[in-house]
Order: C-alpha cells, then structure tokens, then sequence
C-alpha cells in the first residue's frame, strides 16, 4: 500500500515508520522540516520525505492523489491560546486534502476522551476527530491514555518522580483512575486497522489489562526499582501548583507539565472494548511494559524520546534556520586546541557531552545554570540526551537542540533552548591535532549584553576548561 505518514519524526511515528516499512509499504513521510529525516539507503525506494506544513494548504498539493491510507499522528503540547484553532485548522486542511486523493482510510491516534468534562487539549483532540470524520475519506480513530514506553512523556515523568523523590507531597488527581497501555501494543493496533474494513469510520477505546489509580502508577514503579516511596495526598494544590510541582521536580517543561495536570482532572479508563472483537489479542501489563521499557534503556536502544520532539519547542521546526550562525552583531568565546591523540577520541568526547556523563568540567556550574533556567520558566539541565553516544539533527542535549551533527566532517553545532536575553550557539569543529569550540551569543538589546559580560568570568572559565579536557581527555 501507498501510506501517508504525517507526525513520522514524532515519539509514535518515530517507531510505527520502520514497522510500515518492514511490511512492504511504500511510505510518503509528512514533516515540516526534511533536515530531521534521514532515509536509510536501504529503503531510499520505499520512503519518500514531503516537506509541508499542515497549516498551508498549498503546501499539501505535494501530497500524491494516488495514496492508499493515511496516519494522522500529530498534536500540539503546548499551552498557548490557539493551539485548539490551529489544531482545528490542521485537521480541517489535511481532511481536505485527502478528500482529493484516493485514499480509503485515515487513522487518527487521539486521547482517552469518553469524559463529559475534559482538558482543553483533551477537548480538542476530540474536535480534531470530529473534524476528520466530516471529510470524505473514512476515518478509524484509536483512544489511547497514558502510553508506557522508554523515551515517552509519562514514563519518564513517572520515573523521574519515583527515582529522585522517596516522599511525595502529591495532589489530589493522584486519586484518579487510569489505563496505561504499552507503546507496543498501540503500535500493534495502529497497523492492524490498516485496511480493515470493520475499521472503517469506527472509533476504538485501547487500554492495557491493568486499571490502577495514578499513586499505584507510581508505587508499582517503585517496587519495580526495588525503591520504597511514601506518597500523601493533600487538598491543596491547584491544577497551576500542581503544574509547578511537576514541572521543578521532573524533566518536562511547563507547558507539558500544564497539560498532563489538566488532564489528570479525568480518570482514563476505557469504557468499551470492541477492538478485542475485531483484533483478540493479549496485551502487556503496566509491569511488562515498565521491564521492556527498561531493557530497551539497559540496551541503549531506544527510538524515540518525547524530549527529542519539536512539539513542546518554542523553535521553529524548520531547524535549517538556525544553522548558519550569524556574523554580526555577534559576542563569542573562540578556543582553539591542539591535540596529539587521534582525532576519534576527540570527537567521541564531544558526541558524548551532556546527559548522565555532564561536561567533564566544572560539572556544578552547569548544573547551576540549568537550575536558574527552571526557576525563569526554561527547560534547566534534566532534560538530558537520548542516547549517550548517538547524535542526529533535532535531539536534545540538556538545555542545547542539535542543528548539526556532521560526524564525517566532524562538525557539532547546537542551539540554547534555555531562557535568554538572546540567542547562543555552541560550535565544535575537528581539524587533523587542533580542535575549535566557540560560543556565539548575539544580544537582544542592552540587556543581552550585560548578561554576556556580567557571566563573561565564567564563560572564560568554563569554556577554557571545556575545549581542553576534550582536547587533551
């Protein structure tokens, strides 16, 4: 079949794309920025990369007429007044589109949303459906809530608050019921409904065997670990505090710690089961999936993070626009470096930085500055790396977004995520016994200046340190 992919550098899509690819199909992968694609050589005839933007219906047009099916995989994690109408308008644009190719089917993965009162994005992940059904190709709609596996949103937030806090102070919704469901087995439906005619125009509750409230999520995890946790509930805390308290605490940033609180304000649990009718099938527990989620850590081998997903950025997804670092109006910090050993060692040095292994240096300082950037409201230091070797254009290092990570020419260039008073750039080039590191920081206004010279001791003192235990190990 002729599949449409929307979302195929996405936490799901990420890892539905090669299980499309290994059942035969021939792939159109929409994203909005091709330089995050890269297309093995061996299915180079099978994956076809659209650049478009779901937003610019012109853009759609590269979309061929001739296509079988369709995945609907993306939404927005942010919190911001127009998310519903863009996500609204996405879906309307897109519908359109494929109401003029020959496709049969669209699959749309939304959230568990059989609640009266929901979440403004539970909300409009609902519209979004019902948007989809008004065009003119079938639409078979699956409703997941938490998703269990290595790399997504709520596993490491539950892991995140298991591992670093023994007491926890929670709020009330930890009271809720949920569903959990193993990212394998949402993976599982997604390509069975392919083409199945009793899917056509249905929508499908997906929950996993085990219903528990969100304090048994987390103390079932602890016991997983080997970890004893005392969790107390309180009254107290606003959806606003309780997004704070998740957003300090946790990797995630403030926007998806506002989302997932909000919708935690409903139990997520299925209320039917007709897909088993359709596809019998024994699905993981929450304790199976926890195991594979962490055999897939134990194995540095895990495809996709949340953290690595642009849909909580405020960066544009476009990340080419960010690559060529400007010339003027620039402040920099250049080192220059000789080495002897092999130029292999450096670069492993550097394509390792950040995450568990730190910064080889002044490693407290580091740390600081992530914790400062928590409390203005930036994404800090937790939001570490996805794998602790691999690089690729888009991962997130840390507080930094990789724009480059050119291993044959031995180039790494990354972008400041972190709050600023402008825009910084950290680059790294290898050349045969010498390494370059510049920062590049280019000021917004008089503010950006006296930040850059008011840290000016510690960049020197930092950045000094930096580029000579890579240099030199």
């Amino acid at each position: 079949m002729k599949i449409l992919l929307t979302g195929a550098n996405g936490y799901i899509g990420t890892r539905l794309l090669p299980r499309l690819l290994d059942e035969g199909h021939e792939i159109y992968a929409l994203v909005r920025s091709r330089s995050r694609m890269i297309v093995p050589e061996k299915v180079q005839s099978q994956l076809h990369i659209i650049e478009a933007d779901l937003l610019n219906p012109s853009s759609l047009l590269q979309i061929p007429t001739d296509i079988d099916a369709a995945y609907y995989l993306v939404h927005s994690m942010s919190y911001s007044q127009k998310f519903s109408e863009l996500e609204a308008a996405s879906a309307k644009n897109f519908a359109e589109r494929l109401g003029n190719t020959k496709a049969k089917q669209i699959i749309y993965l939304s959230g568990l949303a059989n609640e009266i009162h929901l979440s403004r994005h539970l909300t409009s992940r609902k519209k979004v459906g019902e948007i989809l059904k008004m065009g003119k190709v079938p639409v078979t709609i699956l409703m997941a809530g938490i998703i269990v596996g290595s790399g997504s949103a709520s596993f490491e937030i539950i892991r995140d608050l298991v591992e670093k806090l023994p007491i926890m102070i929670a709020p009330k919704w930890l009271k809720q019921l949920t569903q959990p469901i193993a990212v394998r087995d949402v993976l599982a439906y997604l390509t069975l409904v392919l083409g199945h005619p009793a899917c056509l125009g249905q929508s499908f509750e997906i929950g996993g065997p085990d219903i528990m409230s969100y304090k048994d999520l987390l103390l079932n995890f602890a016991k997983m670990r080997g970890l004893k946790r005392k969790i107390f509930t309180v009254p107290v805390l606003t959806p606003r505090l309780s997004s704070y308290w998740l957003f300090f605490v946790t990797s995630t940033s403030f926007s998806l710690a506002r989302f997932l609180v909000d919708s935690l304000i409903n139990n997520a649990v299925c209320k039917e089961n007709r897909i088993q009718a359709i596809f019998p099938k024994k699905l993981l527990s929450y304790q199976e999936a926890l195991q594979l989620a962490f055999a897939r850590i134990e194995e540095d081998w895990v495809p996709s993070s949340w953290k690595d997903t642009l849909s909580g950025s405020t960066l544009n997804p476009d990340l080419s626009i960010y690559v060529h670092v400007p010339r003027f109006g620039i402040l920099s910090d250049r080192r220059v470096i000789p080495f002897s050993c092999p130029v292999e060692e450096v670069q492993k040095r550097i394509w390792s930085l950040g995450g568990t292994r730190g910064w080889l240096t002044m490693t407290w300082a580091w740390k600081l500055r992530g914790f400062f950037d928590k409390l203005v409201g930036g994404i800090g230091l937790r939001r570490g790396r996805t794998h602790p070797t691999r690089l690729k254009v888009g991962d997130a290092l840390d507080f930094w977004r990789v724009l480059l990570a050119d291993e044959k020419n031995r180039r790494l260039l990354l972008y400041a995520e972190m709050k600023l008073p402008g825009e910084a750039w950290l680059e790294f080039e290898i050349f045969p016994q010498q390494l370059k590191q510049t920062a590049s920081f280019r000021p917004n206004g008089v503010w950006g200046r006296f930040y850059w010279y008011g840290l000016y001791p510690f960049h020197v003192l930092i950045f000094s340190r930096l580029a000579k235990r890579l240099a030199k190990g």
